[in-house]
């Protein structure tokens, strides 16, 4: 038996991973210590990337030569569309009982599916950690009726967002218990073979779910080594010389950083990140350095479009910034990135929906607002 396995589908879900591998390592640690033994705990934990939706590039190779995993595989994931077949059992039928019997076979044949593309053994780990279990694999494993963790695909994402609420709206109460006996999945703690479902802060969430369980973010950060916080840059960095030197640029005006989200179709994001630069491109009167931090998922040409700007890769998640020594911005702005974890600025500007609204109409984005609680 392998001791860990995560699966991933973004770069910040292999952060989290990494925090976790290095909370184990130094407890390890501390426990060999005591036990005048010596820690066996780096490695261990193999490490899956699905390409359904984010390019990970050459952080791969750096992700197998960094040493904190025993092992990094690419799954080559499949989303329904994919499938033909499954297209007439997503077709509302206008009936709840029909509506559920072709829901129990589209979770079964999907999974079914999806099986040939799977590249490990699932039951030869001891503890599975899957990220965005609403994706194929959480169809997968609970077909299979193996047991797994759950973790949140954002910090505090639940929050803007009760994904697996607002999927299952109406009803929801006997779709949850359909899901318990394992006939359709929900994702998100409400799956039968769901152990458990990390999130940052249970507090914040208007709705519960008996699976959460609270794990913080910031105290497995608080607990980082100088030599770990290097490790996590080489390993999401491609070139951090060129991350520095446009750092560099303007330390001696007033800096504005701008995160770029895969919002709404290009035209009109175009539009939103345009009119951000004009709005909060200043501060004080003064004339300040934009960058924008692109988003993995998000192929706006910002180069083309944005000449101006610095533009800072989308191939690392945005917490590498607090691991650059003496990085400052006098202002961070986002409209649905959580911003929390963010150390490096003077003042964060979180827009949200009422921004949000002068894109797109309302009920694209206010999700919560649209659940009934049923």
């Amino acid at each position: 038996m392998h001791e860990r396995i995560y699966v991933c589908h973004t770069f910040y879900h292999v952060y989290v991973a990494c925090l976790k591998e290095f909370h184990i390592l130094h407890q390890t640690h501390i426990e060999g210590q005591a036990a005048g033994k010596g820690s066996e705990a780096a490695g261990r934990a193999t490490l899956v990337l699905s390409r359904m939706s984010n390019k990970f590039g050459s952080m791969v190779d750096r992700a197998r030569e960094c040493g904190l995993f025993e092992e990094v595989i690419e799954y080559d994931e499949k989303v329904d569309t994919f499938f033909p077949e499954l297209k007439p059992l997503r077709t509302n039928t206008g009936s709840l009982p029909k509506n559920m019997l072709n829901r129990i076979k589209f979770c079964r044949r999907f999974a079914q599916l999806q099986e040939p593309y799977v590249p490990v053994d699932f039951t030869k780990y001891k503890d599975i950690y899957v990220f965005c279990d609403s994706d194929p694999i959480g169809y997968y494993l609970n077909y299979k009726k193996i047991r797994y963790h759950a973790l949140e695909d954002g910090l505090n994402c639940i929050k803007y967002g009760d994904q697996a609420r607002y999927d299952n709206n109406g009803h929801f109460k006997f779709k949850a218990w359909l899901a318990s006996t394992g006939l359709i999945f929900i994702q998100n703690g409400w799956g039968r073979y769901c152990i458990d479902m990390e999130v940052n802060d249970i507090s914040i969430l208007d709705y519960p779910c008996p699976k959460y369980i609270e794990v913080p973010r910031e105290p497995l950060v608080e607990e980082l080594t100088q030599s770990d916080k290097d490790l996590m840059l080489k390993l999401f960095v491609e070139n951090m010389d060129e991350l520095r030197d446009q750092l560099e640029k303007g330390k001696d005006k007033p800096r504005v950083l701008i995160l770029s989200e895969p919002l709404c179709d290009l035209e009109t994001r175009e539009r939103l990140f345009r009119d951000l630069v004009t709005e909060y491109g200043s501060l004080n009167g003064k004339e300040a350095i934009v960058m924008i931090k692109q988003h993995p998922r998000d192929y706006l040409d910002y180069k083309a479009k944005f000449p101006d700007v610095i533009l800072l890769a989308g191939t690392f998640p945005m917490e590498m910034l607090n691991f650059i020594d003496g990085l400052k911005f006098d202002r961070l702005v986002s409209v649905y990135t959580v911003v929390d974890s963010i150390k490096f600025v003077d003042e964060k500007l979180f827009l949200g929906d009422d921004f949000m609204d002068k894109y797109e109409a309302p009920e694209i984005h206010r999700l919560n607002e649209q659940i009934i609680d049923n």
